[in-house]
């Protein structure tokens, strides 16, 4: 393993911030955030190996956890939490966990990420297994929690993975498909909610698409499987059906009926396609 370098607890570039104009305060910060898709694209080739490991795992019957601390683990929640009803996949396909449990993900639970144990302890509470893939997301790269779960799941032969944003982390070190994204100093210094935390929305965005896409969730261009919980998704979905169906005749109440019998976009126009 490389000598741990803490970009993320270094200076920031910028100071006496509380002397800056508003303005100056975000042109500064967007200045700063614009270095992020750049750190990112370096680390497509790391995320496309996580990726594919993620997407035969899942293929073949696995599921996918995100566990994290803090900003990194209600990133991973929220990933997680919006697969099904974009890509109608059921709920315990991706999974997201953050260390101190739920109510961690509105409060701050004292030292739940300083825990090596734990981590394990919650993984195991979802029956995991070596057909599932565990991702750790922790800026710092260090995170306790994380890092002792994904020590444990190396041991037992379960794939792992991990989005950080120091250079040669112990927990990259940890994992068989590490993802590092270093952007540099924060703009608050040590604050990894803006720049780190950007970075990881982005790579997780990359993973559950790509991995969905994958796994025949995407037809085209469109959310063939959502789900369809409001009158927007309803209305996008009707478009969808009549899209595809390409068929002059058919109504946008008829499509509107045929999706709403069948539930999806793919079942209704798989129906219709087989009934012509």
């Amino acid at each position: 393993m490389s000598k741990l370098v803490r970009v993320t607890e270094q200076a920031s570039h910028y100071r006496h911030l509380e002397q800056m104009s508003i303005g100056a305060l975000l042109e500064n910060m967007n200045r700063e955030d614009q270095q992020v898709p750049a750190a990112v694209q370096q680390a497509i080739p790391q995320i496309e190996k996580l990726v594919a490991a993620i997407s035969d795992k899942m293929l073949a019957g696995g599921r996918l956890f995100y566990m994290g601390a803090g900003t990194s683990g209600r990133l991973g929640i929220l990933d997680a939490s919006e697969c099904p009803p974009t890509y109608g996949v059921p709920y315990g396909l991706v999974v997201g966990i953050i260390a101190g449990g739920d109510i961690a993900i509105t409060q701050a639970v004292e030292f739940a990420e300083d825990n090596l144990e734990q981590g394990w302890a919650d993984l195991e509470k979802h029956n995991i297994s070596a057909k599932d893939v565990v991702v750790g997301l922790a800026a710092s790269g260090t995170t306790p929690y994380v890092l002792g779960a994904l020590n444990v799941c190396r041991q037992k032969g379960i794939t792992t993975g991990c989005v950080v944003c120091n250079p040669g982390s112990p927990i990259a070190a940890a994992c068989d498909y590490p993802v590092e994204v270093v952007v540099g100093p924060e703009f608050v210094t040590g604050s990894t909610r803006m720049k780190s935390g950007t970075a990881q929305k982005l790579v997780l965005n990359m993973i559950s698409t790509s991995v969905m896409i994958q796994l025949g969730r995407v037809y085209d261009n469109s959310m063939v499987n959502m789900q369809l919980s409001n009158d927007k998704l309803i209305d996008r979905g009707v478009k969808m059906v009549l899209e595809q169906l390409n068929n002059p005749q058919l109504s946008y109440e008829e499509a509107k009926e045929l999706l709403l019998q069948h539930g999806s976009v793919k079942k209704a126009v798989d129906a219709r396609t087989v009934s012509s």
